[in-house]
């Protein structure tokens, strides 16, 4: 579309429409072809609308899912979803008389220091978790985060795949902890994860492992609910 027609579409003096375009195209959400004179959406922007794409379906099959798992449960819960190194916050359900988490939807946390992260990540291959991570600077976070490096995240995921689910205790939140079971699709790859957070008191660490189990359960009908099988 011609920058000129944008103006007059957003009520706009042409040189901010230019400054808006120039910020937008330097992010990549827009695009010059300076032959035509034209602009167009940029690669972050189907970027964004693809990602919108697959997240929503998860949003719609898993909240109904969530919703019973914090009933039979007591406890809050939510849904996360990979976005490169980061997870991003899909459903949550908080239970009654529970605080609020730091987890509503659409808040980005890195991957390996959540329960939600780790879960998926153990999923994939240790090639592709060094891949994601080359550059080591998700690791330079805050204080409080127990995986400082990516030899650390390896060894950590090993033995969440022999657990088959991921925890986190006070890493997100103070007093805090979660335990996550990761739901795959059909070709094994992590679609989302379900997880329960509460509060340290109420679930001493001993219980999660069954506490993982009875996740599992929520897990499995998501999966089925995605055609994993």
């Amino acid at each position: 579309m011609p920058a000129a027609v944008i103006a007059r579409d957003l009520d706009l003096p042409r040189a901010a429409t230019y400054r808006i375009l120039g910020a937008l195209e330097d992010h990549g959400y827009a695009v010059h072809y300076p032959e035509a004179q034209r602009y167009g959406l940029g690669f972050a922007a189907f970027e964004l609308s693809s990602g919108f794409s697959r997240q929503e379906p998860i949003t719609r099959l898993s909240a109904p899912i969530l919703a019973s798992m914090v009933d039979r449960l007591g406890e809050s819960a939510h849904v996360a979803v990979l976005s490169g190194t980061d997870v991003i916050y899909l459903v949550e359900e908080r239970a009654k008389l529970r605080p609020a988490l730091i987890t509503e939807v659409g808040v980005r946390l890195p991957s390996h220091a959540t329960a939600s992260g780790r879960a998926m990540l153990a999923t994939l291959p240790l090639a592709q978790v060094r891949a994601l991570f080359a550059d080591k600077a998700p690791f330079a976070t805050r204080p409080h985060h127990r995986i400082r490096s990516l030899s650390g995240l390896a060894r950590e995921l090993i033995d969440v795949r022999r657990a088959g689910y991921a925890t986190e205790s006070e890493e997100v939140t103070p007093g805090m902890a979660s335990v996550s079971v990761a739901a795959r699709d059909h070709a094994g790859w992590p679609a989302a994860c379900l997880t329960l957070t509460f509060p340290l008191e109420r679930i001493a660490p001993s219980e999660w492992p069954a506490l993982a189990g009875r996740i599992r359960t929520y897990t499995r009908e998501l999966e089925r609910r995605i055609g994993s099988g």
